[in-house]
């Protein structure tokens, strides 16, 4: 049975060790993206802080994916980013990532944000398709001060 639930610190290394994968699969493990950031180890303690969520799905122990919300530094006020939204291969196209992305920008919304902003890549299409059925709309420049300078796709997503 899926159940979707807040991370927990035994996520750690399931979910470093998902993301990566999720990178090297699609060709896009390079400098400048969550595969090189240091803090995609260490995601529970990241997302403790106030402002932050980070939701896990899961079935039957089986870690599939997850999806957060962060207050990003640098974003205008109001704006949080909707980041790490990763499934394993097997899980995409199941409805789960929608539930988690819905799960996240709930979240968004009980704490105040009035915007979503992501950063994505061309290679991840699947992902910006889902994004755009869902409201997020195509901007021309990065926002706030992620790291993740390779992207070249930033979005943003009215509350």
């Amino acid at each position: 049975m899926l159940n979707i639930r807040k991370i927990e610190k035994g996520d750690n290394a399931a979910l470093s060790r998902l993301i990566k994968g999720v990178f090297e699969e699609l060709g896009v493990a390079r400098p400048g993206t969550v595969y090189t950031d240091p803090t995609t180890d260490a995601l529970y303690e990241l997302f403790g802080v106030d402002g932050a969520a980070y939701w896990i799905a899961e079935e039957e122990g089986r870690l599939l994916g997850g999806c957060g919300i962060f207050p990003t530094n640098g974003l205008p006020q109001g704006y949080a980013e909707l980041v790490k939204f990763y499934l394993s291969a097997q899980t995409r196209g199941k409805g789960i990532g929608h539930l988690l992305m819905q799960k996240s920008m709930d979240q968004a919304k009980i704490l105040g944000y009035t915007h979503l902003y992501l950063e994505s890549f061309p290679e991840l299409a699947r992902a910006v398709t889902l994004y755009e059925r869902n409201g997020f709309k195509t901007i021309d420049a990065p926002l706030g001060n992620s790291g993740h300078y390779a992207c070249t796709i930033w979005m943003v997503k009215e509350m």
